[in-house]
């Protein structure tokens, strides 16, 4: 289940990850949200957290998650990804070389020190 974060500015859009993501997570929740930022800002910051009890993503998530990420490619101004998934995050830091922004990966116990790099 995907979980919007409210605690963080306007332009900066938090997700946190609990058990295991599917593509309707993505349809109902990721993709709206991220819309309805683009329509006041040009561009976003992306706060994406995988929780401890995170447990994978279904197929289709991973590719609506490739779709939007393709689709808004120029949208991102900086985005912050928290894991303790350490396949993830070398898949992560591979993604990230194919942005235009600056993409820095945190472990969960550096969540707080995320959203504050993530705030700036």
């Amino acid at each position: 289940m995907l979980k919007i974060m409210d605690d963080l500015p306007g332009k900066v859009l938090g997700i946190s990850a609990e058990g295991k993501i599917t593509g309707s997570d993505y349809e109902t929740i990721l993709i709206p949200v991220v819309e309805e930022k683009l329509k006041t800002y040009k561009k976003i910051r992306l706060l994406y957290h995988l929780g401890i009890n995170f447990t994978g993503f279904d197929l289709s998530a991973m590719l609506d998650d490739a779709k939007i990420g393709m689709k808004h490619l120029s949208s991102w101004e900086r985005i912050a990804f928290v894991s303790d998934h350490e396949m993830i995050n070398i898949f992560a830091k591979f993604f990230g070389y194919l942005l235009s922004c600056e993409l820095r990966i945190f472990n969960n116990a550096e969540l707080e020190r995320a959203k504050k790099w993530i705030s700036e």
